[in-house]
């Protein structure tokens, strides 16, 4: 995570990468890059705080009949995605903001890690089902999406005012999304053979 300016914009803009979130009600705007990773962006309009994270459910979602599916919640992986739900939306809390405030726009799952990689085929759906399935579990409505495709995605989050501008990426930039996705989920699956478990917390 890192903070710098764009000419084309009043506000400071910071950085997120995959596995970090930033929660803050400074009149900032929060950035980052999506590709097989979903970005929730939370926001509480009367407080003027918002928040936005970058995660993904680093293993392969399991085959489900389509009747009777099960939930996302019920995967090994979902602990990734709570983790980082929690995480946002408690730092939110502290901040002054009312969960029953919140809302949401979700962004990413798209396919573009591991194309042709059956292992990882399943990753951006894992994804975009969890997003959607923590915030109908919370009651926070989603006031705008844009997921799944086979493009990468920029993100600019504007706090203050829950605005976000989005750009479609393509062509040769995609491999360098693809990289740090990969190295992402190596990590958190290292994590996971150290560590055996993770803890997670509620209010």
């Amino acid at each position: 995570m890192y903070a710098h300016s764009f000419s084309a914009f009043a506000q400071p803009v910071t950085i997120i990468h995959p596995g970090e979130y930033l929660a803050t009600g400074d009149d900032i705007i929060i950035a980052t890059v999506l590709g097989s990773c979903i970005a929730v962006a939370l926001k509480d309009g009367r407080a003027g705080i918002g928040g936005l994270n970058h995660f993904m459910l680093p293993g392969e979602e399991q085959e489900r009949p389509a009747r009777g599916r099960a939930s996302p919640f019920a995967t090994e992986d979902a602990r990734y995605g709570m983790y980082a739900m929690e995480l946002l939306v408690n730092d939110l809390l502290d901040l002054g903001c009312r969960k029953d405030r919140l809302t949401a726009k979700v962004f990413g799952g798209g396919s573009v890690l591991g194309r042709g990689k059956s292992s990882l085929g399943k990753v951006p759906k894992g994804n975009i089902d969890f997003a959607f399935e923590y915030l109908k579990a919370e009651s926070i409505p989603v006031l705008s999406s844009d997921v799944g495709g086979y493009e990468a995605r920029k993100i600019l989050f504007f706090v203050r005012d829950g605005k976000v501008l989005l750009k479609r990426i393509t062509g040769s930039l995609i491999a360098a999304i693809e990289r740090e996705e990969e190295s992402y989920g190596e990590r958190i699956r290292a994590k996971e053979r150290e560590a055996g478990t993770i803890t997670f917390f509620d209010r």
